[in-house]
């Protein structure tokens, strides 16, 4: 038993070393999925270290997950030169979770 609990601890403690930065954006003129597609694209392009690209028309939102801070001017100039349009961006600190969410 107290081998299971110093594993968890071991990755509880590896685990807050690798704290991300989560980047979301607010972009007006998705419309479909293919407008989604293209918008994770245009960010994929943009910022090639970003990991977990997802784009929400309905929420007219995308975000995605970086180990340091992009370039906020970049970013929606990417995004502005696709014809669609990026109306803010906003990053906070993202934790891993471990195995389940629970570790």
């Amino acid at each position: 038993m107290h081998a299971v609990q110093a594993l968890r601890l071991q990755i509880r403690e590896e685990s807050e070393d690798e704290s991300m930065i989560r980047t979301t954006m607010k972009i007006d003129g998705m419309m479909c999925g293919m407008c989604e597609a293209h918008v994770c694209d245009a960010i994929r392009k943009a910022v090639p270290e970003a990991k977990k690209v997802t784009a929400n028309r309905g929420k007219k939102e995308a975000s995605f997950l970086t180990d340091e801070a992009v370039d906020n001017d970049y970013l929606k100039a990417a995004i502005d030169a696709t014809g669609y349009t990026c109306l803010g961006i906003e990053s906070a600190p993202y934790k891993k979770k471990g195995l389940f969410g629970w570790i």
